[in-house]
C-alpha cells in the first residue's frame, strides 16, 4: 500500500515538473504573421452576401494570406461539369491585393459538413469514386496551379483526425495519401500542407505526409450537449514540444485554424443569444489568443471566424471585431 502511494506522489511530482517546464517555456514571444480563412458558404449560413462581405474583408482588414476551399460538392456538382466561377472571383480579388492564398483541396474541407463530396457519388462503387476524386483533383490542380495569387494547396483538412465527426461517411482515408501525391505531381512548384486537430489529432501522420504540417487551434469549445469548455490551462510551450515530439520542424508549421468566433447552440446563430455566444468569444478572449499563438514558435497563424466578425458589424452593429483586427495588424 505504501508502496502505491509512494508510486502516485511520485507521479503527480513528474506531472507537476512537466506543467511547470511547459508553463515557464511559454513566456517568450515569437513574431506570427496573420492570414484569415474565409468560407462563401458560411458567410451564406450567417445571412450576408458573401461577395459583398469578402471585398469588405479584403478592403478593411488587406490580408497578407487567405484560406479558401476548392470544396469537391461546389466546384463539381453534377458529374465532370466544373464551375470555378465563385472560386476564381476569390482568387482574382486577393491577387489584386497581392494576397496569397492557400486553396484547400479533397474530400474533407474546413466549415461543416466537413465532408464535402458531391451526392452523385453516394452509391458508387469504390472503383468509380476513387477515379471521380481523381478527375476532380486533376481539373481543380490544373485550373489553378498557374495561378498568381496561389501560395500552397491544402491537401484534405484533419484528414488523420482520431474521431468522427461530420458527415463523413463516405470518406476514403485509405485515398489521403494518393491524393498528396497526386496533387505533387500535377504542381510540382507549389508546397502541400496537411493539417490535424491540435488538441485531438496525434500529428504522427499528417505531420510527415506534406511539406508543411497545420495545427487547429481552439482554447474553448462548447460541447453537444451545451457544456463549455475551456483549454486556457494548455500553456503554450505544449504545441512546441509536441511538434518536435513529432519530428516537425516549427519552421514547417503553421496554425491553420486559430479561433476566432463563438460557438453556437444547436439552433445556429440567429436562435442563439449573443450573451450567450460571447461566453466562447469576444474581444478579451480574442485577444488573449493572439497572445498565446504567438508564444508557440509558429510563424504563420489562419484567424478561423472572420465571417462571424461581420455577421455581427452587420447584424448587430458591432464592429469591435473588425476594429480590433484592423489595429491589432498595424502593429
Amino acid at each position: 500500500m505504501k508502496f502505491v502511494k509512494n508510486f502516485f506522489m511520485f507521479i503527480l511530482i513528474i506531472i507537476l515538473i512537466l506543467y511547470l517546464f511547459l508553463f515557464f517555456s511559454s513566456r517568450k514571444s515569437y513574431p506570427v504573421d496573420y492570414g484569415y480563412s474565409f468560407s462563401k458558404e458560411h458567410a451564406e449560413y450567417l445571412g450576408l452576401d458573401w461577395k459583398k462581405t469578402y471585398l469588405q474583408m479584403l478592403q478593411d482588414l488587406k490580408p497578407k494570406y487567405l484560406r479558401l476551399s476548392a470544396a469537391w460538392s461546389n466546384l463539381e456538382k453534377t458529374p465532370d461539369k466544373f464551375n470555378f466561377s465563385d472560386l476564381d472571383f476569390m482568387m482574382s480579388e486577393a491577387n489584386k491585393i497581392g494576397t496569397k492564398v492557400t486553396l484547400v483541396v479533397g474530400q474533407k474541407a474546413p466549415r461543416w459538413p466537413e465532408c464535402h463530396v458531391p451526392a452523385w457519388v453516394n452509391d458508387f462503387s469504390k472503383n468509380d469514386y476513387e477515379k471521380s476524386l481523381k478527375n476532380y483533383l486533376e481539373k481543380t490542380v490544373n485550373h489553378y496551379k498557374d495561378h498568381p495569387a496561389l501560395e500552397y494547396w491544402q491537401v484534405e483538412n484533419e484528414a488523420f483526425i482520431n474521431f468522427k465527426f461530420g458527415d463523413c461517411e463516405k470518406f476514403r482515408q485509405d485515398l489521403v495519401y494518393d491524393e498528396i501525391k497526386l496533387v505533387n505531381y500535377l504542381d510540382p512548384v507549389h508546397w502541400t500542407i496537411v493539417t490535424d486537430s491540435g488538441e485531438m489529432g496525434l500529428w504522427s501522420k499528417a505531420g510527415k505526409a506534406g511539406d508543411l504540417f497545420g495545427t487547429t487551434l481552439y482554447r474553448i469549445v462548447r460541447t453537444s450537449n451545451g457544456f463549455i469548455l475551456s483549454y486556457d490551462w494548455l500553456p503554450a510551450a505544449f504545441y512546441r514540444y509536441k511538434a518536435k515530439i513529432m519530428g516537425i520542424h516549427l519552421e514547417s508549421m503553421f496554425v491553420s485554424e486559430l479561433q476566432a468566433e463563438p460557438w453556437f447552440t444547436g439552433d445556429g446563430p440567429d436562435k442563439t443569444p449573443i450573451e450567450e455566444q460571447l461566453k466562447t468569444m469576444n474581444i478579451k478572449r480574442l485577444e488573449k489568443h493572439f497572445n498565446f499563438v504567438e508564444k508557440i514558435g509558429v510563424s504563420r497563424a489562419y484567424l478561423w471566424g472572420v465571417e462571424w466578425w461581420y455577421w455581427m458589424a452587420e447584424k448587430h452593429g458591432d464592429e469591435s471585431y473588425v476594429d480590433y483586427a484592423k489595429e491589432f495588424m498595424k502593429k
